[in-house]
């Protein structure tokens, strides 16, 4: 399974639902970047993203977005090919 990267706040409801989505299709950990607490985390993240919001979602290299670009690839049924890709 890929590797699951989400910049994510404290304080999020989207985030929280992302992390809920991404286990119950099997995601077992996900590494969670604060931009609450670590100011050049945000700016990494507006870089790579050109975002300013949360939940980013990474899976492996690729940037799906945030949660409700997370919503619309796993109603496509793009979500778990993408994990579960090599």
């Amino acid at each position: 399974m890929q590797t699951v990267k989400m910049y994510t706040t404290a304080v999020c409801p989207f985030c929280t639902q992302a992390k809920q989505i991404l286990k119950s299709r099997g995601v077992a950990e996900i590494e969670e970047i604060r931009i609450d607490t670590d100011s050049a985390q945000l700016q990494s993240m507006m870089k790579l993203t050109g975002r300013r919001t949360v939940p980013q979602i990474f899976i492996g290299e690729t940037h799906v977005g945030g949660c409700d670009d997370l919503l619309a690839l796993d109603a496509q049924g793009g979500l778990l090919p993408l994990l579960n890709a090599a």
